[in-house]
């Protein structure tokens, strides 16, 4: 069932968005060559227990994946795009790196995607993150009330489409509120004008995701990370988007 929320748990959610910008803002600053992914997760972890907040990652066990997740943040380099496992990796000079966090507080949650290149940077892969961010900027002006919910689905695809890239359906956006998932399913390309009515009160987490030159994955052995079937460079951007009166609203705005 869709819970659309009042004014004042949206700007709850708000709270919790501005901490989750703030996460992914102070560790976009820390990520460089050198540094180890270990370190990123750790110093995501004492941000969340000095906030008094509460992971959404930590024991997530959905269908996929083996086990229950045991980290507090999605860290994925390169070819990896979603759910990438923290590991014992150092980056190095040109890696492209995702991170997507999600955390309660006081039992509203936030979730939000990031991706940058740390030293030195390729075009392609620039162009790449900022078609996704470019997909999201066009998929929150598209989440007017009164639209559809393909209208949000369009818009990520056309931007993609238009600059020659491929999209995934088999994950996309999805509803959060009291918990991370949620309906809707917000998939990254389909019809305008059809599906859900955005109305006052819905919640969306809306995150376009591309790799270079294909739109087909593979999953790790450790049955969580998700690769691009030929080994291309991928990019991730999300925010949570709460629909308002007054049109979208973005509360993981960094």
């Amino acid at each position: 069932m869709i819970e659309l929320k009042s004014p004042a748990e949206i700007e709850r959610m708000h709270v919790t968005g501005q901490f989750v910008a703030h996460v992914l803002s102070e560790l976009s600053d820390l990520a460089d060559v050198g540094v180890n992914l270990l370190d990123l997760e750790h110093h995501a972890r004492r941000m969340i227990r000095e906030r008094g907040a509460e992971s959404c990652y930590w024991d997530y066990a959905p269908e996929f994946g083996n086990g229950p997740f045991r980290n507090v943040i999605c860290l994925s380099v390169n070819d990896a795009v979603l759910h990438g496992l923290p590991h014992d990796y150092v980056l190095r000079d040109g890696d492209l790196l995702s991170m997507d966090i999600a955390v309660a507080i006081d039992g509203w949650v936030a979730d939000s995607a990031v991706s940058i290149v740390v030293g030195t940077p390729a075009e392609e892969d620039l162009h790449l993150i900022r078609t996704t961010e470019d997909a999201l900027r066009a998929a929150v002006e598209a989440a007017q009330p009164g639209n559809r919910l393909g209208d949000i689905s369009a818009a990520i695809g056309a931007v993609a489409h238009e600059r020659g890239y491929r999209v995934n359906t088999e994950f996309g956006g999805h509803g959060l509120g009291r918990t991370m998932h949620e309906p809707p399913h917000v998939p990254n390309k389909g019809p305008a004008g059809r599906g859900l009515t955005l109305r006052p009160g819905l919640t969306l987490a809306i995150e376009p995701w591309l790799a270079r030159s294909t739109d087909r994955i593979v999953f790790d052995p450790d049955g969580w990370t998700i690769r691009s079937a030929d080994g291309s460079r991928t990019a991730h951007s999300e925010h949570t988007v709460a629909i308002t009166e007054d049109g979208p609203l973005v509360l993981t705005r960094r």
